[in-house]
């Protein structure tokens, strides 16, 4: 893929690669009316703002703008082709993507990219940078100095984080939760790590601590046989077992109720004992936004503790579904997968790592 690289700010004493894939953020309206992307090269032109940034900054454009609904495997591959080309020229990287599935991307990204001690910070806009009252402005360029912050010499960020409406987040537990207001973005299960006003106040103890000496590795062999199984009152066997008994499937996210609880009906358990019988991993994860999964609190969730369904704890149905699918394609064996899938590998989860 040819990417287009524009220069524009070359002073400073840190450096930061603005890396644009689409979305909102980088609207403008037509002369019929209607919104398009603009050349992002130009963003100087819209935030004339960055050039008072004492931050050297390149903007990095994929060819075709990806409207974020559109985001896929090989959009995550190509976000983590370009960091690890340019990780060693630059201090940090802004991601501006579309909101929708930001934090699907934030989550694989965190990921994909072992060894990562460097801020990388997505944001996007819930308006076109060309409109009066965007809100593009002041996520780019809170999400630059953030991404530029440092304490002796090193950056007080390293791991992947969202940034919006005055709010750092950490990628792996962010969920976007509204769409018709600037706070689109929230964190139910892990302490906000940073807020914007008028000084940023950083909170150090949720950080992921800095680590001078870690080496930077990509993983990008990812596999997309995955699905999610949302349960609700009145459910079908049909429905389930037309999901369940997909052959190429090989994990299910399962949106349970409450604190993990189910319907304790004997079909829909054999459904899901012939599945896991089949070979397919289930990982428990809530439908509510907050709070976690608890198997075997209640009756109606003791029964999958038993047959083999895994505890998502409080992992996000976003970071549930893309770690699914980075241990698919990465992990040895179905053992292995299952094995990493109840620890922590990017601060997704409250449970120790290994």
């Amino acid at each position: 893929m040819k990417y287009k690289i524009v220069n524009i700010n070359d002073t400073g004493d840190r450096s930061v690669l603005i890396i644009y894939t689409g979305g909102t953020f980088g609207m403008i309206q037509d002369a019929s009316g209607s919104l398009a992307p603009f050349n992002f090269g130009k963003v100087v032109d819209r935030v004339p703002e960055l050039r008072q940034l004492d931050i050297k900054l390149t903007v990095i454009s994929f060819p075709k703008p990806i409207d974020s609904s559109n985001i896929g495997i090989q959009d995550w591959k190509d976000m983590s082709y370009i960091i690890e080309e340019n990780y060693a020229q630059y201090d940090a990287f802004v991601i501006l993507h579309g909101t929708d599935t930001m934090a699907y991307s934030a989550s694989m990204l965190s990921y994909m990219l072992e060894g990562l001690n460097k801020p990388i910070i997505f944001t996007g806009a819930q308006m076109p940078i060309g409109s009066i009252r965007s809100d593009a402005r002041e996520n780019l360029i809170a999400a630059l100095e953030i991404a530029s912050a440092h304490n002796n010499g090193n950056p007080i960020i390293s791991e992947v984080c969202v940034y919006f409406n005055y709010l750092l987040l950490r990628g792996s537990r962010s969920q976007k939760l509204r769409s018709s207001t600037f706070a689109a973005f929230e964190s139910e299960n892990y302490p906000v790590l940073a807020e914007a006003g008028i000084e940023i106040e950083f909170n150090y103890a949720a950080l992921k601590p800095h680590d001078e000496n870690a080496q930077l590795n990509v993983i990008n062999n990812l596999d997309a046989n995955v699905t999610i199984l949302k349960i609700f009152p009145g459910i079908t066997e049909h429905s389930v077992k037309s999901i369940l008994s997909d052959p190429q499937i090989k994990g299910v996210v399962l949106e349970s109720f409450g604190s993990g609880n189910t319907m304790n009906f004997d079909w829909f358990i054999d459904c899901l004992i012939k599945a896991i019988e089949g070979g397919k991993i289930i990982l428990n994860v809530s439908q509510c936004i907050g709070g976690e999964v608890e198997q075997g609190r209640y009756e109606t969730s003791k029964k999958l503790n038993e047959i083999g369904v895994l505890s998502g704890g409080d992992i996000t149905t976003e970071a549930a579904v893309t770690k699914m699918m980075f241990l698919l394609g990465s992990a040895e064996d179905v053992n292995e997968v299952k094995k990493k899938l109840t620890y922590s590998l990017a601060g997704e989860m409250d449970v120790m790592e290994e």
